[in-house]
C-alpha cells in the first residue's frame, strides 16, 4: 500500500506534466517497480505515463537499457555510473521527456561498507538534462523502498520547470 503523501506527489507530478505536454518513464531496480505503480495510482496517467522497466537484474541493465557489462564490473549495481545510464536509456526507449532510474541496497542483506543497507543513486534527465544522486535511508527495506519512492517524485517536482 502507498501512504497518502505519495500518492498526492504522483498526483502533483501528473499535473505537472499534462501542463507542459510531457511524459515520463521509470527504470528501476531496488524499488521493483514502486515509482512506476505510485504514478499510474492516479486515473487518466496514461496521458503522462509512458512505460517503466524494472531491471532488477544486471543481464536486464544491459540487455533493457545499455549498461555495459565494464560499468557494472567496475562500478557496480549500485552507482552513479550504472543509474546515468538506466536513466538515459530508459528515456530512449520510452522517447519520454523525463525519466527516473534508482538502484540501491534495500537490505537486510547486500549492504557493504562502500554501500551500506539503505545507499540509493537515483538517476534523473529532465528535457535532455541528467543529473544524479546518492542518498542514504534508514529503516527496514519496506522503509528504504518507500523513502526512495517519495524522494524521486519529490525530486522531480523540483526540478521539472513550470
Amino acid at each position: 500500500m502507498l501512504s497518502n503523501d505519495i500518492i498526492e506527489l504522483a498526483s502533483l507530478l501528473g499535473d505537472k506534466l499534462c501542463a507542459k505536454g510531457w511524459t515520463v518513464t521509470t527504470a528501476e531496480s531496488c524499488t521493483g517497480g514502486g515509482i512506476a505503480y505510485a504514478i499510474t495510482s492516479r486515473s487518466g496517467s496514461s496521458q503522462w505515463f509512458r512505460q517503466a522497466f524494472v531491471t532488477y537484474s544486471n543481464d536486464a541493465k544491459q540487455n533493457l537499457l545499455s549498461v555495459s557489462p565494464h560499468i557494472l564490473q567496475t562500478h557496480g549495481a549500485v552507482s552513479k555510473h550504472t543509474v546515468e545510464k538506466m536513466v538515459s536509456g530508459v528515456c530512449q526507449a520510452a522517447n519520454a521527456e523525463v525519466g527516473v532510474a534508482v538502484s540501491g541496497v534495500a537490505g537486510p542483506d547486500g549492504g557493504s561498507d562502500d554501500k551500506p543497507v539503505g545507499t540509493v543513486w537515483f538517476g534523473f534527465q529532465v528535457d535532455g538534462t541528467l543529473t544524479t544522486l546518492k542518498q542514504h535511508f534508514d529503516g527496514d527495506r519496506h522503509l528504504v523502498r518507500e523513502q526512495t519512492i517519495r524522494f524521486a517524485l519529490q525530486h522531480l517536482l523540483s526540478v521539472i520547470p513550470s
